[in-house]
This record gives structure tokens, sequence and C-alpha cells, in this order.
């Protein structure tokens, strides 16, 4: 039986088979489906996004799957943080119905021959540091939402080229999900909430907060040369480069929509960094136009 909002139990499903039939049983009785994806270690940002959608939809379903298929060979895929019992437990705390932690065999039981490229949004910034990783991002998550079905969809804004990747493939597939983007949670000092912060020294945690800082710092610049580009990224970048711990990775300042150069048309600027603190690399942005 589907957990109704009035209710307080979490159901684990662990097969595709079940999660579609609660799916389909759901939306067969008129309910309406809010699904956000995760690689689990979960934190205040994700718990806002179920938050999120508990408010909107009748049935808050989440997904807790560490996906090998978007990290490189020297990426920290053995290393990434795996803790389901609290992750359960936060989970049912913010009242999600159902969580779908499947096993690596379950998503892929054979060798994977198929594979969701989106062109262009995926090449530069990210795409150029990590070159396999937005097809493996796009593929699982092309997957799992053939998976949920219809429904709305809830990403955070700190992955922004994810979340642009994603709004593009749903366009260009015509896949039945609404994809909703939610602001950046952040801790008291700025820093953005992440599944990889637990990896950073105490050094390395007391300079990350400037990353953050940095990108204010391009929006206030932003705000006086607002068509020059260099200058802004400028900006965040000598700030940035003041800080040992930090290696800068990238800064960008790019068109929301497309992800390239802003030019006269442009609606909607965000401004991107990414950089390494020892071993660990952190990724923010910030909506520039809105600062």
């Amino acid at each position: 039986m589907m957990p109704g909002k009035s209710g307080d139990s979490l159901k684990i499903v662990t097969t595709i088979g079940e999660l579609r039939l609660l799916m389909d049983q759901a939306r067969a009785t008129g309910k309406s489906i809010g699904y956000v994806p995760t690689m689990g270690a979960l934190h205040e940002g994700h718990l806002s996004l179920m938050r999120r959608a508990r408010r909107d939809c009748d049935v808050t379903i989440a997904s807790i799957f560490v996906n090998p298929l978007q990290f490189a060979p020297t990426e920290d895929l053995a290393s990434y943080p795996r803790v389901m019992q609290s992750d359960t437990a936060a989970a049912r705390g913010v009242g999600v119905e159902l969580l779908f932690a499947p096993e690596v065999a379950e998503m892929y039981p054979i060798e994977m021959r198929s594979t969701v490229n989106v062109a262009e949004l995926s090449a530069p910034m990210e795409g150029t540091t990590r070159p396999t990783h937005f097809a493996g991002v796009a593929t699982v998550v092309a997957k799992l939402f053939n998976i949920v079905g219809s429904c709305r969809a809830y990403f955070g804004e700190k992955d922004f080229q994810q979340l642009a990747v994603i709004r593009r493939m749903v366009a260009d597939l015509s896949f039945p999900v609404e994809v909703i983007g939610c602001p950046i949670i952040r801790e008291s000092d700025g820093l953005a909430m992440s599944s990889r912060n637990i990896h950073l020294t105490p050094e390395q945690r007391s300079a990350a907060p400037l990353l953050f800082r940095a990108l204010q710092a391009g929006a206030r610049a932003a705000s006086k040369e607002p068509n020059n580009g260099g200058a802004i990224e400028k900006e965040v970048t000598d700030i940035v480069r003041q800080e040992p711990v930090i290696r800068l990775d990238y800064v960008a300042l790019v068109d929301a929509q497309t992800l390239l150069s802003p030019t006269d048309k442009t609606n909607e600027r965000r401004l991107l960094i990414a950089a390494w603190l020892g071993d660990t690399r952190l990724i923010d942005n910030i909506d520039i136009d809105t600062h």
C-alpha cells in the first residue's frame, strides 16, 4: 500500500520492478509524485529538496544510488561516503515515503552499451576537468526518470551545470518530468553544503568559505561593470589565489541557459567556481543578477 502524507512511515524499495509498480499505483489514484535523486550522505541541502517535494506533491520519493558511471578511474568512487542508516533516518525525518536504494547490479545488470550525452552543455567547466562525468550523470538520471515515470524532480542549484544538463535532456527527449531547481543551502559561514565537505581537514574547512566570498565579490564587480566578464572573473580569481590552501580549477561567468559566455540577449548570468582543497574538489556558484 502506498504511504500517504498523513503517515510517517518510510518504505525502502530495492528493485526497479517494485518501484515502478508503486509509482503506477500512485498515479492511478491521481496522486502527484515528487522525486529527489541523490547519492546519499544526506545533508541539509538534500533535505531541503525533500521538504519542498513533500510540500508540492502527494507522494515523496527519494533515491540513494552512488552511480559508478559518473566517476572517472582516478576519482573518489570507493571513498564516497555511504551511510545508509543515518540517510534512512534523515529521509524519514522529513517525511519521505519511499526510498529507492538499488544495488549496482540492479541498475546495471549487464554492461552498459547506451549512454546519454547532452552536447555543448556538458563540454565546458566541469566537462573540461571531468570529461566523462556528465554522460554518466545524464545516463543514470535518464534511467531513474524512466523508472519513476511522470513526476516533479528536485535538484539543488549548487550543481548548476548538472541542473542545466538535466533540464536540456528532459526537454530534448520529452521526459514526462518537471525539473525544479532549488536554492543552494549553505553553512553559517557561507560554505555550500556538500557531501564532500566531510573530507576537508580543519585547515581546509577554515579556508573553504572563501569560495563563496569570492563569488560575492564577483557579483559586486558585476554590478559596476556588468558586461566585463573578464574583470568579473579576475576579481574572483585574485581573491581565491591569495589563499594557498585552495588550488583554483576554474572561474566562469556564463549565460544560465546556454552555459556559454553571456551576450546582449542573456537574461540570467551565473558565476561558477571549482577548486581543490587537498584531494577534495568543491564547486559553488551565484546568480549575479540578483545580488
